[in-house]
């Protein structure tokens, strides 16, 4: 039934500066852009990460970092959790070594938004087929 993300979508307050930051962080600036909204398509499968205003938010959503992880493949956690404080966001979960080669860590946004990254042994075999 679910066969991938299709697109995962994260909340900001100021859509200018997200936009800003997420173009730094991912070395790339969003390929679509509507009042409102911007996704950039990022990694090996060109996933779409998008940014909504949070005034398009629905009623009750979080406040504060919390609910689901979504965790991107990454090649080196360690390495991509530094760069992503020295940008600015916040230690969410600590670097963790889950054990068979899984290593995981989060954080959160300056905007709020949680953000996980990982090294996944299935991610890279998948990769191979």
């Amino acid at each position: 039934m679910l066969r991938g993300p299709a697109t995962i979508t994260f909340w900001a307050d100021d859509l200018t500066a997200a936009t800003k930051w997420y173009t730094e962080v991912l070395g790339t600036g969003p390929y679509f852009e509507v009042p409102g909204y911007v996704e950039f398509r990022i990694g090996d499968h060109l996933a779409e990460l998008g940014l909504a205003d949070s005034r398009y938010a629905p009623g009750g959503a979080p406040a504060r970092p919390g609910g689901a992880v979504v965790h991107w493949h990454v090649d080196d956690v360690a390495e991509a959790l530094d760069r992503l404080l020295k940008f600015g966001a916040r230690p969410h979960i600590p670097l963790t070594d889950r054990g068979e080669g899984f290593v995981t860590a989060a954080v959160a946004d300056p905007f709020g938004n949680v953000l996980g990254v990982m090294y996944n042994p299935h991610y890279l075999e998948m990769l191979g087929r």
